[in-house]
């Protein structure tokens, strides 16, 4: 296995066992809440009265917003988990050298062996992760589509994170943004992340175009992969025009008039295009919720898919050499 990709994997679990023992030395340190007022009892069963749930004091800053001590569970976490951890992870290493008279298989080869026997990935994997890579291919410019696909996995990881907060309502969109920007922790961050990679994917598909386009990358056999990454530009626009409406304030608003209201001009299908992007003749909730539904599921499903094929076809055809 490529040592990149057994390194990734090692951290990553280590990552998931460090948590995981974290939050079981929590769970056995944390302080009893305290009994909340008015505790349910059996004799309050027939009074018609739903019970409150009791407070977790550790949860409850987290949602009321007071981060009173926010750190001293962090702390706890590292200074007993981490060493707890370590020794655990000794024993069960010593246990099992001892037990087998083998010399230690480190666990991420155990998993990646288990998996394999069963599925037999190695077999479809060897030719994508073993392949060599010329020189020539390691120039920034040859970097251009690598880096817009890393800024769609960006916009896909803090799209996510601003998902659990936004609301695709006209009463709601621009309280809940603000909700993001002045009470999420982070959450002014998390946004202005996908605000700059939406920039940034834009402006790096456009410049893989065109070096595409200099180097005559396009010409017979890799039409295909042409016709592919037209499509991937044209939902990276898409993707920008659709997220541009969902913060629902008045530049938002009108940008979204007047980019529909073009749509308009196409000659023959232009009322078409105007009423299906608006779902109307203007710019309404609906045109909210169906610019929302565009920008978190049909774009995302088309965009996966054509990379998909443009990542296949740019693989079995390779990379165009110098001109």
């Amino acid at each position: 296995m490529n040592p990149i990709f057994r390194r990734i994997v090692i951290v990553t679990l280590a990552v998931v066992f460090l948590l995981f023992g974290a939050a079981a030395v929590h769970a056995f340190t944390a302080q009893e809440p305290a009994i909340a007022q008015g505790e349910f009892t059996p004799a309050q069963s027939t009074s018609g009265d739903v019970p409150e749930p009791e407070k977790d004091t550790c949860y409850q800053c987290h949602i009321t917003g007071e981060f009173t001590s926010l750190w001293t569970p962090t702390a706890r976490w590292v200074v007993f988990g981490v060493p707890g951890l370590v020794l655990l992870f000794g024993v069960f290493r010593a246990a099992s050298v001892w037990r087998s008279r083998e010399s230690w298989k480190p666990i991420p080869t155990r998993i990646l062996a288990w998996i394999n026997e069963r599925y037999q990935l190695s077999e479809a994997l060897e030719p994508l992760l073993s392949k060599p890579v010329p020189d020539w291919q390691r120039r920034w410019w040859y970097c251009l589509g690598g880096l817009t696909f890393f800024f769609f996995v960006v916009q896909g990881a803090t799209g996510i994170m601003l998902a659990f907060y936004y609301k695709p309502t006209p009463e709601a969109a621009y309280a809940s943004i603000q909700f993001i920007e002045t009470e999420v922790r982070l959450g002014a961050a998390v946004r202005a992340i996908h605000h700059w990679s939406a920039n940034g994917m834009i402006v790096m598909a456009v410049a893989h175009m065109l070096r595409v386009f200099i180097m005559g990358a396009y010409k017979k056999p890799r039409e295909l992969n042409w016709m592919s990454g037209v499509v991937l530009l044209i939902v990276t626009l898409a993707f920008g025009f659709t997220g541009y409406l969902l913060p629902w304030d008045q530049r938002a608003y009108w940008a979204t008039t007047v980019g529909s209201a073009i749509a308009g001009g196409i000659p023959v299908i232009g009322n078409l295009s105007l009423v299906l992007l608006r779902a109307g003749w203007n710019v309404t909730a609906l045109t909210l919720s169906r610019f929302y539904a565009l920008h978190v599921l049909v774009i995302p499903l088309i965009t996966v898919t054509a990379m998909v094929m443009h990542f296949i076809m740019v693989r079995k055809q390779g990379i165009m050499k110098p001109l």
